[in-house]
This record gives C-alpha cells, sequence and structure tokens, in this order.
C-alpha cells in the first residue's frame, strides 16, 4: 500500500498514479497568492496585510508540493501584482495575466489563496470555494475543506462553496478554487494566520486535500 503526504492508498490507486506518472512524467499544480504590491487586500485588525500573509502560505505550499516531486507554477514570487505598467484599470490587468499564467501550462489544478474578512470580528474559520457547475473544481475543493477541517481546525463547521462570480473561477481551464485561510477581521485567527506554526499546519493540511484530489481525479 501507497502513501503519499500520509494517505494511504490502494494497490489500484497505486496504479493509477504510477501509470499518470508514466505518461506525464509528474503533476503540476498552479499557486496563486492573491494581491500583491500596491493591492494589499484585506487589512486585519492589528495591521496584518493580506498580500504578505499570501505570499508566505503559497511559498511554503510550493515547497511541500515539490518534495512530492510535483511541479509548482507560482502567479508571483515576490510582493507585486501582475499587471500591464500601462494598464487603465489595474487590477482587471492583474487578474487577466493571473488567469493566463494560470492557463498557459495546463496544470492539473489551481490554488488561489486568500484571506478573508468580514464586518463581525467572531466569525472565523477556513473555506475553500470553487466554479458552479464545476465537477472536478467541487471534487478538489471539498477534499482541501476536508483535510483543513481534519488537519487544522476540527470545530470549522464551514463546507466548500459553489460560486459564479470570481473572475478567477470563471475564467480558468483547470480545476480551481480559492482557499480563504482565515479571516483577519477576527484577532484570535489574525494571530494565528501570522504565526509560523499555524502556517505549517495550514500547508500541511493543503498539501494533503491535493494530493488526494490528484490521486482521485
Amino acid at each position: 500500500m501507497l502513501v503519499i503526504a500520509g494517505i494511504r492508498m490502494s494497490g489500484s490507486a497505486q496504479f493509477a498514479v504510477m501509470t499518470k506518472k508514466a505518461e506525464r512524467a509528474e503533476y503540476t499544480v498552479c499557486i496563486d497568492s492573491g494581491h500583491g504590491g500596491n493591492d494589499p487586500g484585506k487589512i486585519g485588525v492589528a495591521g496584518t496585510k493580506e498580500k504578505e500573509v499570501n505570499l508566505t502560505i503559497a511559498l511554503k505550499l510550493k515547497k511541500h508540493l515539490e518534495r512530492q516531486n510535483i511541479r509548482v507554477i507560482m502567479t508571483r514570487t515576490d510582493d507585486r501584482n501582475l499587471a500591464d505598467a500601462n494598464a487603465t484599470n489595474e487590477k482587471i490587468s492583474d487578474m487577466k495575466q493571473r488567469v493566463a499564467k494560470m492557463n498557459s501550462e495546463q496544470p492539473d489544478a489551481v490554488i488561489s489563496i486568500h484571506q478573508n474578512s468580514y464586518t463581525d470580528s467572531s466569525v472565523k474559520g477556513a473555506q475553500v470555494f470553487y466554479y458552479e457547475g464545476s465537477k472536478e473544481g467541487k471534487m478538489l475543493a471539498e477534499l482541501l475543506q476536508k483535510s483543513l477541517i481534519d488537519n487544522v481546525d476540527p470545530q470549522n463547521h464551514r463546507v466548500a462553496k459553489a460560486n459564479s462570480g470570481y473572475y478567477i473561477l470563471k475564467n480558468t481551464s483547470a480545476p480551481t478554487v480559492i482557499v480563504e485561510c482565515g479571516f483577519l477581521s477576527n484577532p484570535e485567527e489574525e494571530s494565528l494566520l501570522i504565526s509560523a506554526a499555524y502556517q505549517e499546519k495550514l500547508v500541511e493540511a493543503l498539501q494533503k486535500g491535493i494530493c488526494a484530489y490528484l490521486v482521485e481525479h
């Protein structure tokens, strides 16, 4: 029995993975670190900038996936956005460039890392979004949501949620999810989200969910 990222696989699943590996050499995952540059994203109650948390988690996830021999494409690896220099609408240009990069190498999955915020500071918990009507996107989102609950916060009762409006979800060709790792508007969760130990738990949970999806899809 083969174990990948702590997930036990039967002989048939192992055969399927080995067959796909032989055909394509390796899996490819695109990691999108939301916001960047002069777009900070959400601002936490203690001043934490979403763009910085997103990038830190995305880079850690990249390392974890590469240890599993998964090829990783990053939309950004530093503090910048992807907008064209002469763009009249920087946000739209940034989103279009991100989608172009996500689609360019036909990854097996796209993981967009974000942090949430809400007017009620008691609201907390990670949640994964997928494009409404995408069977593969739903499978990926549900596996990630389950792994986040099992490995990070068993008290989190959120479920993977369909969305038909997010630009990235609508315009990518690969199964794509947006992972809202937590709420910067919740003081306790904000403190956790900037903690290296908690980030490691998040990344390990995401890695397990991604590997489970790659085995099954």
